[in-house]
């Protein structure tokens, strides 16, 4: 019996070999900018929250903020009160259905993100610094196919 658990731990097949490196060199990756985050006091989930805000031109429902960063619409609320308790967001309701609200980042929040955006993307950047131009391209194409 270890030993067919041990070929389902070790003994990977290709494309098990490259989804678990992936995920490892993505975790990677993610703690570059997370140790941003950290040394600065900052949540790096929250600041994940109001970037997405922003890509929604600075509102959004949070039934879809929801489905954007992979949570439950239930848990949504217990994500942004924090935000909204520090100022960075607002809600309010809905301006053509009452039943609904709307989640908007407030200036503090925007700059908040202008102040540490450049560099964290910057700290990023660096550590993608080790594939050339074209691997980049290459990446984005594959990665755009397994999506």
């Amino acid at each position: 019996m270890a030993k067919d658990l041990q070929d389902y731990v070790l003994d990977l097949p290709l494309p098990n070999r490259a989804f678990f490196a992936l995920v490892e060199t993505t975790a990677k990756l993610v703690d570059v900018s997370e140790k941003y985050w950290q040394a600065r006091g900052i949540n790096g989930a929250r600041i994940r929250i109001l970037v997405e805000i922003m890509k929604e031109g600075g509102t959004v429902l949070p039934s879809t903020l929801a489905r954007k960063i992979g949570v439950t619409k239930s848990n949504i609320s217990l994500l942004l009160t924090p935000l909204e308790n520090e100022g960075y967001l607002r809600r309010e309701a809905h301006p053509l259905d009452g039943r609904k609200w709307v989640i908007s980042i407030t200036p503090e929040g925007q700059s908040l993100l202008l102040l540490h955006l450049p560099e964290n993307r910057q700290c990023v950047a660096s550590k993608m610094q080790a594939l050339d131009e074209q691997e980049l391209h290459q990446l984005l194409m594959l990665l755009h196919k397994l999506k």
